[in-house]
């Protein structure tokens, strides 16, 4: 049973690698033709879906530097399709920085309260309504987002209803609850004799908290950080609605603009060719900005806690 058990455990372990290198090379050979068409200027480029004209770099002069205008068969100006990335990147980077400095304060707080301060009755009670706070499915969130909290914070801050902004703090409520019922289970494994230690030599409550439970649970606080952060990166149905889906980089936080996930439920089931390969582009960016984030945070972060 030991060397069964040993072995399980080795295949599950390896099936998670294995996943992740299935997911890379679809991602990585669906998006070559981007890659070879457009490299590393992908990522900062602008421009998504416009036409421009082919030129011949061959027939440049001091008066036409940039060249003459290449034509094709039937005399026709030829022209090629540019796809950047810049935009969406951007959008995504954005909308989880605001999510996550929105978030993260108030799960904090949630998670002392419920762990330290309030009573148990009133405990258990916020604390399931957190987890059905959790289980409501992304669209309902931006359903509610577009037509209640969207006119809200434009009385607030004027701009569009929908903006970066407004998609950044819905999906901050969204991953609100993860944060908040991780880092209170992780409280709630400091030692009873550690606090009563505190307390007998004279500390305060809030002394307890911030010298005794936040140092002992800084790892669980790290993690529920780090999976927050995930969800927040790969969001699609929520900041669709809320975020404007413009191909525009936002001029101001109240301004609509693009995520990665958003660009690619809006525009992947009419791509096909140049355009859906640069889709596979974007999915591929997004896999390496989730997987480089969350790597520097757990690796740094959780090393340099414990």
């Amino acid at each position: 049973m030991e060397k069964i058990f040993k072995n399980v455990s080795l295949l599950s372990a390896t099936l998670v690698l294995i996943l992740l290198i299935g997911i890379f090379s679809v991602l990585f050979n669906n998006s070559k033709l981007a890659i070879d068409e457009f490299g590393f200027n992908f990522i900062v480029d602008t421009t998504w879906n416009q036409d421009v004209p082919v030129l011949n770099t061959l027939s440049k002069t001091a008066q036409n530097p940039a060249g003459v205008q290449m034509l094709d068969e039937y005399g026709d100006p030829l022209t090629k399709t540019i796809y950047g990335g810049l935009i969406p990147i951007v959008g995504t980077i954005l909308s989880t920085l605001i999510a996550m400095v929105f978030a993260l304060p108030i799960a904090m707080g949630i998670a002392v309260f419920l762990a330290e301060i309030a009573p148990k009755n009133i405990s258990s009670i916020v604390g399931i309504a957190i987890e059905l706070l959790a289980a409501i499915p992304s669209i309902i969130f931006g359903m509610w987002g577009l037509f209640y909290f969207a006119p809200i914070v434009q009385s607030f801050v004027g701009g569009y209803q929908v903006s970066l902004l407004t998609a950044g703090l819905v999906l901050g409520i969204m991953i609100l609850p993860f944060m908040a019922a991780i880092t209170r289970d992780s409280m709630n494994t400091t030692p009873d004799v550690l606090k009563e230690s505190a307390y007998a030599l004279g500390a305060t409550k809030f002394e307890v908290i911030k010298d005794i439970i936040f140092p002992y649970s800084k790892t669980g606080i790290i993690g529920s950080i780090i999976l927050a952060l995930g969800r927040a990166l790969g969001e699609t149905m929520a900041v669709a609605f809320l975020i404007g889906s413009v191909f525009d980089l936002p001029r101001a936080i109240n301004s609509p603009t693009v995520s990665i996930p958003v660009a690619l439920a809006n525009n992947f089931g009419e791509a096909s060719g140049l355009a859906e390969s640069s889709l596979f582009y974007l999915a591929l960016l997004l896999f390496i900005i989730s997987f480089a984030v969350i790597s520097i945070a757990k690796f740094y972060f959780l090393r340099k806690a414990n």
